[in-house]
Protein backbone atom coordinates (compact mmCIF):
# COMPACT_ATOMS: atom_id res chain seq x y z
CA UNK A 1 0.00 0.00 0.00
CA UNK A 2 2.84 2.38 0.86
CA UNK A 3 4.54 1.60 -2.46
CA UNK A 4 1.29 2.32 -4.29
CA UNK A 5 1.19 5.77 -2.70
CA UNK A 6 4.84 6.40 -3.59
CA UNK A 7 3.96 5.81 -7.23
CA UNK A 8 0.42 7.15 -7.11
CA UNK A 9 1.00 10.72 -5.98
CA UNK A 10 3.63 11.51 -8.66
CA UNK A 11 1.54 9.71 -11.28
CA UNK A 12 -1.63 11.65 -10.46
CA UNK A 13 0.37 14.87 -10.42
CA UNK A 14 1.92 14.33 -13.84
CA UNK A 15 -1.29 13.08 -15.49
CA UNK A 16 -3.62 15.82 -14.26
CA UNK A 17 -1.20 18.72 -14.66
CA UNK A 18 -0.61 17.50 -18.20
CA UNK A 19 -4.36 17.37 -18.84
CA UNK A 20 -4.73 20.96 -17.60
CA UNK A 21 -1.70 22.01 -19.66
CA UNK A 22 -3.33 20.40 -22.71
CA UNK A 23 -6.51 22.42 -22.13
CA UNK A 24 -4.46 25.61 -22.23
CA UNK A 25 -2.61 24.46 -25.37
CA UNK A 26 -5.88 23.69 -27.15
CA UNK A 27 -7.43 27.00 -26.10
CA UNK A 28 -4.54 29.29 -27.03
CA UNK A 29 -5.04 29.21 -30.84
CA UNK A 30 -8.66 30.32 -30.31
CA UNK A 31 -7.57 33.50 -28.51
CA UNK A 32 -6.28 36.79 -29.89
CA UNK A 33 -2.81 36.15 -28.44
CA UNK A 34 -0.01 36.18 -30.99
CA UNK A 35 2.01 33.03 -31.70
CA UNK A 36 4.89 34.52 -29.72
CA UNK A 37 2.64 35.27 -26.75
CA UNK A 38 1.23 31.74 -26.87
CA UNK A 39 4.72 30.21 -26.86
CA UNK A 40 5.75 32.47 -23.99
CA UNK A 41 2.67 31.42 -22.01
CA UNK A 42 3.23 27.67 -22.45
CA UNK A 43 6.96 28.02 -21.79
CA UNK A 44 6.23 29.77 -18.50
CA UNK A 45 3.81 27.02 -17.49
CA UNK A 46 6.46 24.36 -18.05
CA UNK A 47 9.17 26.36 -16.28
CA UNK A 48 6.87 26.94 -13.30
CA UNK A 49 6.02 23.24 -13.03
CA UNK A 50 9.56 21.90 -13.27
CA UNK A 51 11.05 24.72 -11.22
CA UNK A 52 8.55 24.06 -8.42
CA UNK A 53 9.19 20.32 -8.67
CA UNK A 54 12.91 20.94 -8.19
CA UNK A 55 12.28 23.13 -5.15
CA UNK A 56 9.88 20.64 -3.54
CA UNK A 57 12.30 17.78 -4.14
CA UNK A 58 15.18 19.64 -2.48
CA UNK A 59 13.00 21.01 0.36
CA UNK A 60 11.76 17.49 1.12
CA UNK A 61 14.93 15.46 0.49
CA UNK A 62 17.08 17.67 2.69
CA UNK A 63 14.59 17.24 5.52
CA UNK A 64 13.59 20.90 5.79
CA UNK A 65 9.91 20.23 5.16
CA UNK A 66 9.83 17.48 7.79
CA UNK A 67 11.77 19.50 10.39
CA UNK A 68 8.86 20.49 12.60
CA UNK A 69 11.14 22.33 15.03
CA UNK A 70 11.16 25.03 12.32
CA UNK A 71 7.35 25.21 12.13
CA UNK A 72 5.75 27.17 10.54
CA UNK A 73 8.74 28.02 8.36
CA UNK A 74 9.19 24.42 7.22
CA UNK A 75 5.72 24.35 5.68
CA UNK A 76 5.11 28.02 4.82
CA UNK A 77 6.90 28.02 1.43
CA UNK A 78 5.06 24.88 0.29
CA UNK A 79 1.72 26.48 1.18
CA UNK A 80 2.25 30.14 0.33
CA UNK A 81 4.30 30.06 -2.88
CA UNK A 82 1.75 28.12 -4.95
CA UNK A 83 -1.17 29.96 -3.33
CA UNK A 84 0.14 33.41 -4.25
CA UNK A 85 1.29 32.26 -7.68
CA UNK A 86 -2.04 30.61 -8.55
CA UNK A 87 -4.15 33.56 -7.38
CA UNK A 88 -2.06 35.94 -9.52
CA UNK A 89 -2.18 33.49 -12.43
CA UNK A 90 -5.96 32.98 -12.24
CA UNK A 91 -6.70 36.69 -12.27
CA UNK A 92 -4.12 37.59 -14.90
CA UNK A 93 -5.00 39.26 -18.21
CA UNK A 94 -3.95 36.21 -20.24
CA UNK A 95 -6.21 33.87 -18.29
CA UNK A 96 -9.16 36.20 -18.84
CA UNK A 97 -8.43 35.84 -22.55
CA UNK A 98 -7.98 32.05 -22.45
CA UNK A 99 -10.76 30.90 -20.12
CA UNK A 100 -13.69 31.58 -22.50
CA UNK A 101 -12.02 29.11 -24.89
CA UNK A 102 -11.94 26.26 -22.36
CA UNK A 103 -15.24 24.44 -21.73
CA UNK A 104 -16.40 24.65 -18.12
CA UNK A 105 -17.02 20.91 -18.34
CA UNK A 106 -13.31 20.26 -19.00
CA UNK A 107 -12.21 22.27 -15.97
CA UNK A 108 -14.65 20.63 -13.57
CA UNK A 109 -14.07 17.06 -14.73
CA UNK A 110 -10.37 17.33 -13.84
CA UNK A 111 -11.44 17.44 -10.18
CA UNK A 112 -11.98 13.67 -10.41
CA UNK A 113 -8.33 13.34 -9.35
CA UNK A 114 -9.47 14.00 -5.78
CA UNK A 115 -11.20 10.62 -5.71
CA UNK A 116 -7.89 8.89 -6.47
CA UNK A 117 -6.10 10.99 -3.87
CA UNK A 118 -8.57 9.82 -1.23
CA UNK A 119 -7.91 6.19 -2.17
CA UNK A 120 -4.17 6.75 -1.74
CA UNK A 121 -4.66 8.46 1.61
CA UNK A 122 -6.74 5.51 2.78
CA UNK A 123 -3.92 3.20 1.59
CA UNK A 124 -1.46 5.09 3.79
CA UNK A 125 -3.85 4.87 6.73
CA UNK A 126 -4.28 1.12 6.18
CA UNK A 127 -0.55 0.58 6.85
CA UNK A 128 -0.64 2.91 9.88
CA UNK A 129 1.45 5.78 8.53
CA UNK A 130 -1.37 8.33 8.24
CA UNK A 131 -3.92 9.30 10.92
CA UNK A 132 -7.53 8.25 10.36
CA UNK A 133 -8.92 11.81 10.43
CA UNK A 134 -7.18 12.47 7.10
CA UNK A 135 -9.21 9.79 5.33
CA UNK A 136 -12.85 9.35 4.36
CA UNK A 137 -13.17 7.04 7.37
CA UNK A 138 -12.40 10.05 9.54
CA UNK A 139 -12.96 13.75 8.88
CA UNK A 140 -11.90 14.04 5.23
CA UNK A 141 -14.91 14.52 2.95
CA UNK A 142 -12.96 15.77 -0.06
CA UNK A 143 -13.96 12.67 -2.02
CA UNK A 144 -17.36 14.33 -2.46
CA UNK A 145 -15.83 16.84 -4.87
CA UNK A 146 -14.27 14.13 -7.00
CA UNK A 147 -17.48 12.10 -7.18
CA UNK A 148 -19.77 15.07 -7.89
CA UNK A 149 -17.37 16.33 -10.58
CA UNK A 150 -17.99 13.07 -12.44
CA UNK A 151 -21.75 13.28 -11.91
CA UNK A 152 -21.89 16.85 -13.20
CA UNK A 153 -19.84 16.24 -16.34
CA UNK A 154 -20.91 12.76 -17.46
CA UNK A 155 -22.93 12.99 -20.65
CA UNK A 156 -25.59 10.30 -21.17
CA UNK A 157 -27.61 10.31 -24.39
CA UNK A 158 -26.72 13.96 -24.89
CA UNK A 159 -27.76 14.99 -21.38
CA UNK A 160 -25.26 16.46 -18.93
CA UNK A 161 -26.26 17.87 -15.56
CA UNK A 162 -23.75 20.71 -15.83
CA UNK A 163 -25.61 22.05 -18.88
CA UNK A 164 -28.68 22.61 -16.70
CA UNK A 165 -26.81 24.52 -14.01
CA UNK A 166 -26.73 28.30 -13.82
CA UNK A 167 -23.44 30.13 -13.33
CA UNK A 168 -24.53 30.80 -9.74
CA UNK A 169 -24.91 27.07 -9.09
CA UNK A 170 -21.53 26.35 -10.67
CA UNK A 171 -19.93 28.95 -8.41
CA UNK A 172 -21.75 27.47 -5.39
CA UNK A 173 -20.44 23.99 -6.24
CA UNK A 174 -16.91 25.36 -6.45
CA UNK A 175 -17.26 27.16 -3.13
CA UNK A 176 -18.40 23.90 -1.53
CA UNK A 177 -15.38 22.14 -3.03
CA UNK A 178 -13.08 24.83 -1.66
CA UNK A 179 -14.69 24.46 1.78
CA UNK A 180 -14.07 20.70 1.73
CA UNK A 181 -10.48 21.32 0.67
CA UNK A 182 -9.91 23.86 3.44
CA UNK A 183 -11.37 21.39 5.91
CA UNK A 184 -8.81 18.68 5.16
CA UNK A 185 -5.92 21.14 4.91
CA UNK A 186 -6.75 22.45 8.40
CA UNK A 187 -7.08 18.90 9.72
CA UNK A 188 -3.72 18.02 8.17
CA UNK A 189 -2.02 20.96 9.89
CA UNK A 190 -3.69 20.20 13.23
CA UNK A 191 -2.48 16.60 12.96
CA UNK A 192 1.19 17.55 12.61
CA UNK A 193 3.61 17.37 15.56
CA UNK A 194 3.64 21.11 16.22
CA UNK A 195 2.39 23.38 19.03
CA UNK A 196 -0.85 23.69 17.01
CA UNK A 197 -1.57 19.98 17.17
CA UNK A 198 -5.15 19.15 18.14
CA UNK A 199 -5.45 15.52 16.97
CA UNK A 200 -3.24 13.56 19.34
CA UNK A 201 -3.87 10.10 17.91
CA UNK A 202 -0.92 8.39 16.28
CA UNK A 203 0.66 8.49 13.85
CA UNK A 204 1.14 12.20 13.54
CA UNK A 205 0.79 13.64 10.07
CA UNK A 206 4.43 13.66 8.96
CA UNK A 207 4.39 11.42 5.87
CA UNK A 208 3.08 14.28 3.68
CA UNK A 209 6.38 16.11 4.17
CA UNK A 210 8.42 13.26 2.66
CA UNK A 211 9.07 13.08 -1.08
CA UNK A 212 7.27 12.00 -3.26
CA UNK A 213 4.21 12.09 -0.99
CA UNK A 214 5.03 15.76 -0.40
CA UNK A 215 3.66 16.25 -3.92
CA UNK A 216 0.23 16.06 -2.28
CA UNK A 217 0.47 19.39 -0.41
CA UNK A 218 2.86 20.94 -2.94
CA UNK A 219 1.08 20.04 -6.20
CA UNK A 220 -2.27 18.33 -5.73
CA UNK A 221 -3.79 20.63 -3.14
CA UNK A 222 -2.83 23.66 -5.29
CA UNK A 223 -4.25 21.92 -8.37
CA UNK A 224 -7.57 21.47 -6.56
CA UNK A 225 -7.98 25.12 -5.62
CA UNK A 226 -6.60 26.32 -8.95
CA UNK A 227 -9.30 24.38 -10.79
CA UNK A 228 -11.92 25.84 -8.47
CA UNK A 229 -10.65 29.39 -9.01
CA UNK A 230 -10.48 28.91 -12.78
CA UNK A 231 -14.00 27.52 -12.82
CA UNK A 232 -15.34 30.37 -10.68
CA UNK A 233 -13.66 33.00 -12.83
CA UNK A 234 -14.94 31.40 -16.01
CA UNK A 235 -18.48 31.37 -14.61
CA UNK A 236 -18.10 35.00 -13.56
CA UNK A 237 -16.89 36.22 -16.98
CA UNK A 238 -19.12 33.97 -19.11
CA UNK A 239 -21.03 36.03 -21.61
Amino acid sequence: MHNAALIGFPLITVIFYYLLYREFRLALPKTSLTAEQQQKFTRRLLLAFFGWLGFVYIWSRFGIFSNFSLFPFNAAPVILIPLITIVLFTFSKNIKEILPCIPQENIIKLQVFRFYVEVLLWALFSVSILPVQMTFEGRNFDVITGVTAVLLTTRISGFMLLDKMSNALVIAWNILGLALLINIVVIAILSMPTPLRVFMNEPANTIVTEFPISMLPAFLVPLAYMLHLLSIRKAAIKK
